[in-house]
């Protein structure tokens, strides 16, 4: 049978769509097991079912807020075009911390898996080792292919579809006597409500990989999108409940324990024997590289946005032959090699500071949604999300956040570690104009030596070549009040000493009475931005941004617009700026 990856137009498929963020997703259950079993013991099946719930909610939040705003970057566009650039950097800062963790958690996974059939094998250093040999693949120019991740997503998907009817031949002719006994345990929590809610707090790991969709969603053929939220939460539903389930009726507690870091594959090995078990370290090592490599792939999509937004320094654009921005596969492979060393390879301490930087993930692409029914009323999109459905998923990610912190307060501190160095660089970089300033003037009154003219020079230069970079914003006629936010949201949120205001009209009859008078009040208004009013005589289309982003030299996504309502002919994704009224 032949597979269909892509449409006439280039894009995704529903199938590779889903294979891509759904390796990520389906390698949890390798983990998420052991971890939910430890924290609710007899129990952690049923706390995996309530992450089922919250996951459906977060299927319509997911939904609306990228079906207003279907573009590439997940959290940190959704706040970029709903709020402040600096909120929406928070976001960013907690998506690289998740890619971070997600690709040492897979990586130290796999490496266990493999262990279980080589003796004496070296873990730790295995995990380095591949984690290096992604980086190099990565500047190489080696990126994830569809066709490559739905193959390894399809055997994945077997294999557990395997393990699942051997377990189930397992019971049928040994029956439940060891879940019986795992039932007549005491709870090591105490209360029944405090083992679903611990175990409910670790089991969110399990929907690991959700996010990924929303930052590929320009690659999916027109319709994807929402299918793979359901075939992830199908994914989810089906197998992180049930092999939890048949690791209790199988194993005692004490025994999973006991072999958690290969969780399922000594299941295998006690319901079918030794093929099962390599069947299954094999399968663990596959997906969970796949996912290290998708890691590499995503951060590596988010970091050069947020630097071509000025976010980051603008040496990580640098670039190879093969066209990779290496610097930033170079940091990221640091920082994974710094965290594995930190915790030693802990998976639990992995999982503390990957769930913490996720659940924020999720917790603000639901503040995102909210902020988009407030402030972006007029964007069209395909669903929505209930309030109450709203409620109940902060709630929860609120709660998740809370259980795993008080948990492992200690797993919260080496979240903090990097957490709060990456949010220091994105904070300077994005206040750099007024540091800059401040130090002129601490020069000025404090500092006397040779080369003060030199460095106060250099300065001057420095801020004059920040301040250089162009916007644009596209206005309909918008009334004074409307413009007047614009500027103060470019003000605010970026460094510029100029901004033009393009009116697309069909005649110079058309420009609406009083705006460029308006504009010279708005002009005197902000001194230290030059405000210029360009007519353009045409038609509002993505080729004519284009051209405009070419004649003026502004990228893009210095070119914003107020939100489109429901009669305007083109998408967001296909016109590349930014909303910002």
């Amino acid at each position: 049978m032949k597979l269909n990856f892509f449409n006439k137009e280039g894009q995704l498929n529903e199938l590779p769509a889903t294979a891509i963020s759904g390796n990520d997703i389906s390698s949890s259950c390798l983990y998420v097991s052991s971890l939910a079993i430890a924290a609710a013991g007899q129990y952690a099946w049923l706390s995996l079912l309530i992450v089922v719930v919250v996951l459906y909610l977060f299927r319509q939040i997911y939904g609306e807020v990228v079906g207003a705003l279907p573009m590439n970057g997940g959290a940190y566009n959704a706040l970029l075009n709903t709020t402040s650039k600096r909120f929406a950097s928070l976001a960013a800062c907690l998506t690289i911390l998740s890619y971070m963790a997600t690709a040492v958690i897979s990586g130290g996974t796999a490496m266990y898996y493999l262990s279980t059939l080589i003796p004496n094998f070296p873990v730790f250093i295995a995990t380095i080792t591949l984690l290096f040999l992604f980086m190099c693949l990565n500047i190489a120019g080696i990126s994830e292919s569809a066709k490559v991740a739905t193959y390894i997503f399809l055997f994945h998907i077997l294999s557990l579809i395997l393990l699942v009817i051997v377990c189930a031949w397992f019971l049928i002719n040994n029956g439940f006597d060891i879940l019986i006994q795992n039932f007549q345990r005491p709870l090591t929590q105490g209360s029944l409500l405090v083992a679903l809610f611990l175990g409910f707090s670790v089991s969110m790991l399990g929907t690991s990989g959700f996010e990924s969709s929303a930052n590929y969603v320009e690659e999916q053929a027109e319709g994807v999108f929402p299918k793979t939220l359901r075939n992830m939460w199908i994914i989810v539903s089906i197998f992180n409940p049930l092999l939890a389930f048949l690791t209790l009726s199988i194993m005692t507690i004490p025994e999973a324990a006991q072999n958690s870091n290969a969780l399922l594959a000594n299941l295998g090995a006690t319901a079918g024997g030794p093929w099962l078990k390599w069947l299954i370290s094999i399968d663990a090592c596959i997906v969970l590289s796949g996912a290290v490599l998708t890691s590499y792939v995503g951060v590596s999509g988010l970091v050069k946005r947020m630097t071509l937004d000025r976010c980051l320094p603008q040496f990580l654009l640098k670039e190879n032959k093969q066209g990779v921005n290496y610097p930033i596969i170079i940091g990221f492979f640091l920082l994974c090699a710094s965290i594995l060393y930190f915790t030693m390879g802990n998976i639990e301490a992995l999982a503390g500071v990957y769930l913490v930087s996720f659940l924020s993930v999720m917790l603000l692409f639901a503040i995102g949604n909210i902020l988009l029914k407030i402030n972006r009323d007029k964007l069209p999109r395909p669903e929505k999300a209930s309030g109450l459905a709203l409620l109940i998923a902060v709630v929860a990610i609120f709660g998740a956040i809370a259980g795993n912190i008080s948990e492992h307060p200690d797993y919260f501190g080496v979240f903090l570690t990097y957490f709060i160095p990456t949010v220091l660089v994105v904070m300077i970089m994005l206040y750099r104009v007024p540091l800059l300033r401040g130090l002129l003037g601490l020069m000025k009154y404090y500092l006397d030596f040779p080369f003060e003219k030199k460095l106060d020079h250099w300065l001057k230069r420095t801020i004059v070549k920040i301040n250089s970079q162009k916007f644009l914003f596209f206005t309909r006629g918008d009334n004074v009040a409307n413009l007047n936010t614009v500027l103060s949201y470019v003000r605010d949120n970026e460094h510029t000493n100029k901004i033009l205001l393009v009116s697309v009209v069909k005649s110079e009859n058309d420009i609406p009475e009083g705006l460029k008078s308006d504009i010279e009040v708005l002009d005197r208004a902000y001194p230290g931005i030059d405000v210029e009013f360009i007519t353009i005589i045409g038609t509002f289309t993505p080729d004519l941004i284009e051209d405009l982003s070419v004649r003026y030299d502004i990228p893009k996504n210095f070119m914003f617009i107020g939100a489109p309502g429901k009669t305007f002919p083109y998408r967001i994704e296909h016109m590349g700026v930014r909303v910002i009224i």
